[in-house]
């Protein structure tokens, strides 16, 4: 098969963006972001933007999808799957190679099986019906019509349940619509660590970003004029931080909680990648504890084989 794309995927704390930073090196290429937090500016700690891993040997890796949209805004799957696209036609037409890097699986998905998403206006009339409503309902109007919830985020609040069901509606009443997405050919690559292992790191990984001031972060968000319920929407890190600055939380029960969350957050990741083999995305696994250059044969082989 002739790729025009790898994807280096994984859960949280995995060391994908090394990989996928040295891999943009070796094959002149650019990386592109697949995360759904790190299109935020400002909002660096917290989401993981590993800015020193995109230099190599004295050079900068070009990054792409990463401070894109202001801190407060909503991005979404589809404006990422249409700026993936323009991204990716722009580093191909100048000759470079993609490298498509994150842990946000539905982005992921979107573009590896070519999604075909269209953008859903506002329906204010349906959100003066259904807002208000609380969650557990939401989420039984959402079901209805749509049985399988593919995308679990789409109920964690009011605000996400309300949005996933004015889509459903919107697909529903236009039954016509057809978009065309160019076909992406990806060696796809993962990088798996045992549970343990992957615990150790999510917690190390949490301690150094509190000492790096994590919590300074969260607090300038807040007097820069982000509200908390802004912040809370990030869901993780700046959901439990902002917590505690607004004295819901004590720090060691922020930390406690928050070192769960991202454990179940990294469990939900796998889980859908599991998926995404399921639904017939080939997935090449590596194993995380293995030599850095030792991915990178590993994966100039399966490219060129």
């Amino acid at each position: 098969m002739n790729y025009n794309l790898v994807t280096i995927l994984g859960s949280t704390a995995t060391g994908k963006t090394t990989l996928a930073a040295h891999l943009a090196f070796r094959m002149n290429g650019e990386v592109i972001s697949g995360d759904s937090r790190q299109v935020y500016r400002r909002m660096d700690l917290g989401t993981g933007k590993d800015y020193a891993d995109y230099l190599i040997n004295g050079i900068e890796i070009p990054s792409h999808l990463i401070d894109i949209e202001d801190a407060g805004a909503h991005y979404n799957v589809y404006r990422f799957q249409t700026d993936f696209q323009h991204v990716f036609e722009d580093i191909r037409l100048r000759e470079k190679f993609p490298v498509l890097c994150g842990g946000s699986g539905l982005y992921l998905e979107a573009v590896l099986k070519n999604y075909k998403l269209i953008h859903v206006p506002p329906n204010i009339e349906l959100r003066k019906q259904i807002e208000g409503k609380p969650l557990e309902e939401l989420t039984g109007i959402l079901k209805s019509l749509k049985p399988v919830l593919h995308n679990q985020t789409d109920v964690e609040t009011n605000r996400r349940a309300v949005r996933a069901i004015e889509i459903e509606i919107y697909y529903r009443e236009h039954p016509e619509i057809n978009v065309f997405v160019p076909e992406i050919n990806s060696l796809n690559i993962g990088i798996e660590f045992g549970r343990e292992s992957r615990r150790n790191r999510i917690s190390q990984r949490l301690k150094q970003r509190i000492d790096d001031g994590m919590l300074d972060e969260v607090r300038e968000l807040i007097h820069s004029g982000l509200t908390p319920e802004q912040l809370i929407y990030y869901g993780l890190e700046y959901k439990y931080i902002t917590l505690h600055i607004i004295g819901k939380l004590s720090y060691s029960e922020m930390l406690r909680q928050l070192e769960i969350a991202i454990h179940q957050f990294a469990k939900r990741q796998m889980t859908w990648f599991r998926g995404m083999e399921k639904r017939g995305t080939k997935i090449h696994w590596l194993d995380g504890h293995s030599a850095l250059e030792e991915k990178l044969d590993k994966i100039e082989q399966l490219f060129y084989s």
